[in-house]
């Protein structure tokens, strides 16, 4: 069976600097209940104020391996995972302001919305 692949990356900014404020810590984000970084990247870095996801594959951080069922429950999975990167990093899925969505099978599009809409309520992020 193809396994289909959703991708997402969401940038995050909050409020807290001002203009005579610089903000230019740079912060390495690591958090445990989600899959390692598989190759020479973070799960995210944060920058002052904003926190900015490295995108996130369906894959189970229990069993490493993607969930059995097929697309909704991989891209559950994924926002699932970069949720928790989100919330470890100390922000919400209300604080994302930008989202990258990449999905295999156009076809599945509109489950994904459906299924997007359970983590993002009201005003929505860019995409």
């Amino acid at each position: 069976m193809k396994k289909l692949i959703l991708f997402l990356a969401a940038v995050l900014l909050t409020v807290g600097c001002t203009p005579s404020k610089q903000c230019v810590e740079k912060e390495i984000i690591a958090v445990d209940g989600v899959p390692a970084a598989v190759g020479p990247y973070s799960q995210a870095v944060k920058i002052g104020n904003m926190l900015y996801l490295s995108g996130q594959l369906g894959i189970d951080p229990a069993t490493g391996q993607f969930p059995e069922g097929g697309f909704i429950e991989q891209a559950r999975q994924s926002l699932e995972n970069g949720k928790t990167i989100i919330e470890g990093a100390g922000f919400t899925l209300e604080d994302v302001v930008q989202c990258q969505v990449f999905v295999k099978d156009l076809e599945q599009y509109g489950s994904f919305n459906s299924l997007y809409t359970e983590y993002f309520k009201t005003d929505y992020p860019a995409r």
